[in-house]
């Protein structure tokens, strides 16, 4: 079984303002595309490596097997890889 991962978002300034885990960083994308990131700059701890997202979210109708408490229309985000970016050692 796959280890947990860690992955800090970034801005195009290098600032880093938040973390989300997975196991592939395509998994912390979605949750950052879930919450209305639309570029998302992913470095993975540990490494220089920066995977680049492009992310949007669209409502849909929640499915039929839905338990009652959940509301008539859900947020579905969806990612795709712009590419991977190597930071420089300082």
């Amino acid at each position: 079984m796959a280890e947990k991962r860690y992955f800090v978002m970034r801005t195009k300034s290098g600032s880093e303002t938040g973390v989300f885990s997975g196991r592939q960083p395509r998994q912390a994308a979605l949750k950052a595309a879930n919450r209305g990131e639309a570029d998302i700059r992913l470095r993975e701890r540990g490494t220089k490596k920066v995977h680049i997202y492009r992310g949007s979210r669209n409502q849909v109708s929640s499915p039929a097997n839905a338990p009652d408490w959940m509301p008539a229309k859900v947020w579905k985000p969806s990612v795709k890889k712009v590419g991977i970016e190597y930071l420089k050692k300082l």
